[in-house]
Order: C-alpha cells, then sequence, then structure tokens
C-alpha cells in the first residue's frame, strides 16, 4: 500500500515539474517573442525600443504606445512623445490625399490630459509631425492615424515646413529609388523659437523642444532585414536646432552621429542589431547624397 502510495506520489512529483518546465519555458518565449529579435520585418519597432518603454500606466512618461502606422513612447508630464518609430516602403506611398485632421489621441490612459486639435493656436509653433503624413499614403485609415497629436510636437515653422520637410522629402526619393527605411524621430532639450519669438512650453504645458532628431536606417527592399543590416549599412542621423534660422543650411549639414544623439537624449537606438555592427554604424556621420 505504501510503496503504491509513493510510487503514485513520485510520479505526481514528476507531471509537476514537467508542468512548471513548461510553463517557465512558454514565459521565457513569450518575453524574447515580444523583442525585436522576434519582430516581423517591417515592423515599427523592429530594430528595439530606445527608452524601454512599456505599456504600464505607471511609466506614464515612457508609455509605449504601438498602433498599425507607427510606435510612440508617450511623455504624461511634457505632453508629447520621447520618440516616435516607424518603417516606410513602397507599399505605404500611395495617392491618398492629406486628411489634415488633426485630433487629441483618445487611446491614452484613462485621466491622462489629451492635447487638442487647437493645443498649438497662436503659438508660433507647427503641429510637426513626428511620422510624417506623406509617410503613409496608402489609404485614409493610415494617414489619418498621422493626425494624432500624441504624433506632433511643437517644431519652428522653418523647421518643420523646410529643413524637416526637405529630409522627410529625401526619404521618400529613397523608398522610391528602391529602398525601405527605419525611422525614429523626436525632439531634445527645451526652449525653442518660432515664429512669435522663444517659448519652453505651448498650450496646457507641452514642451517645445530645443532640438529636433532624426535617425534614418536604409535598406535595399528585401527580406530578412535584420541580418541585412551591416557595417557599410547607410545610417542618417541628424540634430537640428528647432528656431527660425535652422534653415539657413541644408539638412545634410545637421548629420551627427547615432552615438552622439544618444548621449544627449540617453536612448539606446537600434539595440536590435548586433553591438560590432551597432558600433560601427552608431559611430559614422552620414556623407551620402542629400537630394
Amino acid at each position: 500500500m505504501n510503496k503504491l502510495f509513493d510510487g503514485k506520489k513520485a510520479n505526481m512529483k514528476k507531471k509537476v515539474a514537467f508542468l512548471t518546465g513548461v510553463t517557465m519555458a512558454a514565459g521565457l518565449f513569450a518575453a524574447f517573442a515580444s523583442t525585436s529579435a522576434f519582430a516581423a520585418d517591417n515592423d515599427n519597432m523592429l530594430l528595439g525600443n530606445p527608452s524601454g518603454a512599456t505599456t504600464s500606466t505607471s511609466n506614464s512618461n515612457n508609455y509605449l504606445m504601438t498602433k498599425t502606422q507607427y510606435a510612440l513612447s508617450y511623455n504624461n508630464s511634457k505632453h508629447e512623445a520621447n520618440w516616435v518609430s516607424w518603417h516606410v516602403g513602397a507599399s505605404d506611398l500611395g495617392s491618398t490625399a492629406r486628411q489634415d485632421d488633426f485630433r487629441a489621441d483618445t487611446t491614452l490612459p484613462s485621466g491622462w490630459y489629451q492635447v487638442g486639435a487647437s493645443e498649438y493656436s497662436g503659438s508660433g509653433f507647427d503641429r510637426g509631425h513626428m511620422c510624417p503624413s506623406a509617410d503613409r499614403t496608402s489609404s485614409v485609415a493610415n494617414n489619418s492615424a498621422t493626425f494624432l497629436m500624441t504624433n506632433m510636437i511643437p517644431q519652428s515653422p522653418n523647421n518643420n515646413e523646410i529643413t524637416w520637410a526637405n529630409l522627410e522629402n529625401y526619404g521618400r526619393t529613397l523608398v522610391n529609388a528602391g529602398n525601405e527605411l527605419y525611422i525614429i524621430a523626436g525632439g531634445y532639450g527645451q526652449g525653442g523659437t518660432g515664429s512669435n519669438g522663444y517659448a519652453t512650453t505651448v498650450g496646457n504645458g507641452v514642451v517645445v523642444p530645443a532640438y529636433t532628431w532624426k535617425i534614418m536606417v536604409v535598406l535595399p527592399n528585401g527580406t530578412n532585414d535584420l541580418s541585412r543590416i551591416s557595417t557599410v549599412t547607410r545610417v542618417i542621423a541628424v540634430m537640428m536646432p528647432n528656431n527660425q534660422t535652422v534653415n539657413s543650411q541644408p539638412w545634410g549639414y545637421y548629420r551627427t552621429t547615432v552615438d552622439s544623439i544618444e548621449a544627449k537624449t540617453g536612448y539606446d537606438f537600434l539595440s536590435a542589431v548586433p553591438t560590432t555592427i551597432q558600433s560601427a554604424i552608431e559611430s559614422k556621420v552620414d556623407t551620402g547624397p542629400t537630394s
């Protein structure tokens, strides 16, 4: 009787151990699957999560929001994104007209302040897209999503409409030439100069950045994108002042290194790329064509 009981108890322990192992393995797989290593080609965060943003509402100044059109880290204290990340390829560019339907992002957590469409009115700063409207012209829904105010930061008109816009246009030129791009953009510092002069905030405390930055990883069209990034992959990084004299120089003048932007922002860009390759491509200033 005791031997039979002991045998059943031993078998039960084996089953518990097996199930525990399966549960742990599943948990580990889920954790790994949420990283860029398991992200699909064209995923907006394929190259990494620069600030380690999470979907916990307690992480209110580094809150991860993922949309079909882009992903972002939202800062509830600044009322704007820390960064916005997206992929753009030929299939993203179509003939859809600009929707111009600026609006609050109602998907923000309950109780958080929602920046409205008129928040920047009279401030002398533009509602500056991070993921551009013109990068999402394949459908009305995709274009409309770029007009959510969580995708905006206050940009000086000459930054947004001239120098920054020229860089955006160049990116689409690269796509039309047979490339795909992985892009991350945001603002840095506080205090910029718009058409009405210097300001540190607009509206109800929306922070005006001192600089705008962007990182563009350029790949020929293809598959298995992460594995195709090498030490000679073109990476364009810029940091430009958010003022009204920025257009005195072409966008190429403001090229810098990814390392430099990391040092200023504290973010870790391209973290899904092998470190040896990161070291090479993040330390170089792009010298390629600008038009």
